[in-house]
């Protein structure tokens, strides 16, 4: 993807990521954390907002600052760098509300032609998962990189 990204802060696992947006609304600290889950080499992706007091993911928290492409973008790039570090790992993202998977399938669907040549991307269904289609609902999304 060929846009504007924010800087990233990173440990050495590349499991935590942090980042400043800056818009309408100020600038805002936000995390993009990858947990493993209770299955084989796969983890979790977990973005929002820093929770000031506790310092965890606040994924609840509507931020509305005007810069939402360069978020993704940022994300985007985190998924990057995480999937270097363990090209073995399949990451899944799901919203913490529908709208918000919606959003994420928006975004998917924008940029599908830019991220397909480095990802296998799936989607999420009651019956199991299906290579990512535009237009389907999905209830979250698996991504794995290919090499």
């Amino acid at each position: 993807m060929k846009l504007d990204k924010y800087e990233l802060k990173s440990g050495e696992e590349l499991e935590v990521f942090e980042f400043v947006s800056i818009g309408t609304k100020g600038k805002i600290t936000k995390l993009v954390q990858y947990t493993p889950t209770n299955y084989k080499d796969l983890y979790n992706l977990g973005f929002g907002d820093k929770n000031a007091e506790t310092g965890e993911v606040d994924d609840n928290v509507i931020s509305n600052n005007g810069d939402g492409e360069k978020v993704l973008a940022t994300v985007v790039a985190t998924l990057y760098a995480f999937t270097d570090k363990h090209p073995e790992i399949m990451v899944y993202a799901t919203g913490s509300t529908e709208s918000r998977t919606r959003l994420y399938r928006m975004g998917i669907t924008k940029f599908i032609n830019d991220v397909e040549t480095d990802f296998e991307i799936f989607g999420e269904l009651d019956e199991g998962r299906e290579e990512f289609k535009k237009d389907i609902v999905y209830k979250g999304f698996l991504v794995k990189r290919k090499f």
